[in-house]
C-alpha cells in the first residue's frame, strides 16, 4: 500500500501532535489540584520530560496516551495500515525511551507514576483518582 502522505504533509502531521497540555494532562493536573497538590508542569530538566512534577514530594506523573505509549488496552495495540515497519520502529523507541526515563529518574531519587489515557475515561476515572491521591499521599 502506497504512503498517503508526502514526507512534508507527513512531517506536518506529526507536528500536530501536541506534547504538552493535552486534554488528559490538563485533567490530571486538575485532579491533582484537587487533591490539594502544586504541580509544576512539564520538566524538561529531568529524564523523560515528565508531565507534572512534584518537586517537594520529589514525584513525578507522566500521563500517556495508550497509542504513542503502546498500552495493553485495545487502543494501544492499535497500528496505522501503512508503513508497518516504520510505525513498530517508532513504537518499540517509544516505549525503549519511557522505560529508560523511569530508570533514570530511579537512579535520581524520583518516584514516578504513568497514568494512562483510557483510565481517563469515565467509567475508570475513581480508579485513576485513587491510584493519584495513593501515590501522593504516600
Amino acid at each position: 500500500m502506497a504512503d498517503v502522505f508526502t514526507p512534508a504533509e507527513r512531517s506536518r502531521v506529526m507536528r500536530a501532535v501536541l506534547s504538552r497540555d493535552t486534554r488528559p494532562e490538563l485533567l490530571v493536573r486538575r485532579l491533582a489540584a484537587r487533591l490539594g497538590f502544586r504541580t509544576r508542569a512539564k520538566s524538561r530538566t529531568l529524564p523523560g520530560s515528565p508531565d507534572l512534577v512534584f518537586t517537594r514530594l520529589r514525584k513525578v506523573v507522566f500521563v500517556h496516551g495508550c497509542f504513542w505509549h503502546r498500552h495493553h488496552c485495545p487502543r494501544g495495540q492499535s497500528h496505522p495500515a501503512g508503513r508497518r515497519a516504520f510505525w513498530a520502529q517508532k513504537f518499540a523507541a517509544n516505549v525503549r525511551r519511557d522505560r529508560a526515563a523511569l530508570r533514570a529518574l530511579r537512579r535520581e531519587g524520583w518516584q514516578a507514576l504513568v497514568v494512562w489515557e483510557c483510565g481517563l475515561k469515565a467509567n475508570r476515572l475513581n480508579r485513576t483518582i485513587g491510584r493519584l491521591r495513593r501515590f501522593l499521599e504516600s
